[in-house]
């Protein structure tokens, strides 16, 4: 799996220009499902997420969590998260779970944050959205569940 997560000040997400999730102060987080994700990967990205320490402390260091600060999350299903465009200049999108694998791997994720003791808004599955939000930092991290590699020493 593979999360985009964007510290806001607000965010939301709107179908058909009707607002089905909006969360103040938090976190936008984008997610994309590949073909080889488990539920248990669903459940380590939740975890990642609900703790990652990116908002500040007293002392202006990253030291806080979307938890520690009271925030909300809202989740964005995204299978253009996993685009692979280093030959030509049309992505590809081959190690993108299709609808029917990635749906439940998509709500297996929501319910992690759910027990980690998130609260969650999110959008529509495989529906055309549109996202508005303002970022604070800005901080934007990408998490790879499993890592893709080693991190560099």
């Amino acid at each position: 799996m593979r999360a985009l997560i964007q510290r806001v000040k607000w965010a939301e997400v709107s179908v058909d220009s009707r607002v089905v999730g909006r969360i103040e102060a938090g976190l936008l987080v984008y997610v994309g499902i590949l073909v080889t994700d488990t539920a248990a990967d669903a459940k380590a990205l939740a975890g990642k997420v609900a703790y990652l320490r990116i908002f500040e402390d007293d002392a202006d260091k990253l030291n806080l969590s979307v938890q520690d600060v009271g925030g909300a999350v809202l989740v964005i299903p995204n299978f253009t998260l996993l685009a692979d465009a280093r030959k030509g200049r049309r992505p590809a999108f081959n190690a993108a779970a299709a609808g029917p694998i990635a749906k439940p791997l998509h709500e297996a994720f929501v319910a992690g944050l759910l027990e980690e003791g998130c609260r969650v808004q999110q959008g529509v599955f495989g529906a055309d959205m549109t996202i508005d939000s303002a970022a604070t930092g800005p901080v934007n991290v990408i998490v790879d569940i499993p890592p893709a590699s080693k991190p560099a020493n």
